[in-house]
């Protein structure tokens, strides 16, 4: 040591020890959009929203996270609570928590951001209920949801995010706000994507039944032991692969709503019938095989990147469909069986011939179509999660 330099010591026992190592994986999603012009969002000013989601993987610890970003403004929350919720939909007693998000109670959410919040102490177990109830002040005109919800949430007047049950609430079909909920860990757990468009959404599936075929997938990985494995839903309905639909299209949607997904360990694709089926509708050229495949490519290539595990699902039958055609019957087939064949993504889920009439394959079997012969009912959601190979997801 030089002389003149000051002499620095160390008590190495006052330094802050490390907490134990701790992870979190997403258990609940849904993609962010844009509110509708034809839909237009109720007035919130002065209102408690209250959402039930039931999450998939279970843990010591939660966090919420909050979605401004696709709205103009910032976006000012008065209060946040959540609560489990019992069998019959009552808040469990007990279980009420206040939640804050860099120790702030009432956050200010900025324009085009997300917000997530402190981690609140709430033991949750696989599979359960849980309300989200937010205040919101001011109003909240340009929020950012999700448009299709399969599930009712509710609205009251006033500051009522701690109470057991809202008085003179009026219910709302859309989600806001709150897309996703994640839980934490004492050991790595992983998070599998659901990425698509209303057939992964929901769409047809019974309405506060927990029956999207996401939702299924994730009892079943449970059932199989898997604990420590959830299920993020990121479908949005009318979404396409590579064209503006609902929603920004799947690979401008991709980072985001997959590769930035706490604890994402592989993604399930099931997405392309609205592209055939819309150029159909409108009379629009008709994307090709090749092109379908090579957005599957590109997605692919991605994921491997983040090393997430890639696995593609075949397009369902969609024969009597308001937007089926010969020529985008054939395009189907042809990617279906790419599907099936290739050796780029790291696995595949036949869940067109999971759904498919035995006696005429372009279709849905009678027992599996929910009446549209676009969407599957309950019982072709569970058909599809029971051709899933759980392997797959290791």
């Amino acid at each position: 040591m030089k002389a003149g330099w000051p002499l620095l010591i160390v008590a190495v026992g006052a330094l802050p020890m490390p907490a134990a190592a701790q992870f979190w994986s997403r258990s609940w999603a849904v993609a962010p959009q844009a509110a509708s012009t034809r839909d237009p969002l109720p007035d919130l000013k002065g209102k408690t929203l209250r959402q039930v989601v039931r999450i998939s993987s279970g843990g010591t610890r939660i966090r919420l996270r909050l979605s401004n970003e696709l709205s103009a403004t910032a976006l000012k929350i008065g209060s946040v609570h959540v609560a489990l919720v019992d069998a019959g939909g009552g808040i469990v007693p007990g279980s009420d928590r206040a939640v804050t998000f860099g120790g702030v109670a009432a956050p200010v959410v900025p324009d085009r951001a997300p917000l997530v919040s402190d981690a609140v102490a709430l033991r949750v177990t696989p599979l359960a209920h849980i309300a989200v109830s937010l205040y919101f002040p001011d109003g909240a005109a340009d929020a950012t949801v999700h448009g299709y919800a399969a599930a009712t949430a509710a609205i009251a007047s006033g500051d009522q995010t701690a109470a057991a049950t809202l008085t003179d609430g009026t219910p709302f079909k859309q989600r806001m706000v709150v897309d996703g909920i994640d839980v934490e860990t004492a050991r790595p757990g992983s998070t599998v994507v659901a990425f698509g468009d209303s057939i992964t959404d929901g769409v047809r599936a019974t309405a506060d039944a927990d029956t999207r075929w996401p939702d299924d997938l994730a009892a079943a990985l449970q059932k199989a032991g898997r604990a420590d494995v959830g299920v993020a839903n990121l479908g949005i309905s009318g979404n396409r692969v590579l064209a503006e639909g609902a929603g920004p299209n799947a690979l401008a949607r991709f980072d985001r709503d997959v590769l930035a997904t706490p604890g994402v360990s592989h993604v399930i694709v099931l997405e392309g019938v609205n592209d055939i089926g819309g150029a159909t509708r409108d009379k629009k050229p008709i994307p090709t095989a090749a092109d379908l495949i090579g957005a599957y490519r590109q997605m692919i290539a991605r994921a491997h990147d983040r090393h997430v595990k890639m696995i593609l699902a075949t397009i369902l039958p969609y024969k009597g469909a308001g937007y089926w055609g010969a020529e985008a019957e054939a395009v189907r087939k042809q990617v279906n069986a790419w599907i099936l064949t290739n050796h780029e993504a790291d696995g595949a889920v036949d869940f067109a011939h999971a759904v498919a009439d035995p006696v005429d394959p372009d279709r849905f079997a009678p027992a599996y179509n929910s009446g549209d012969a676009l969407h599957p009912n309950d019982a072709g959601f569970r058909a599809m999660v029971a051709a899933i190979d759980l392997k797959l997801l290791r």
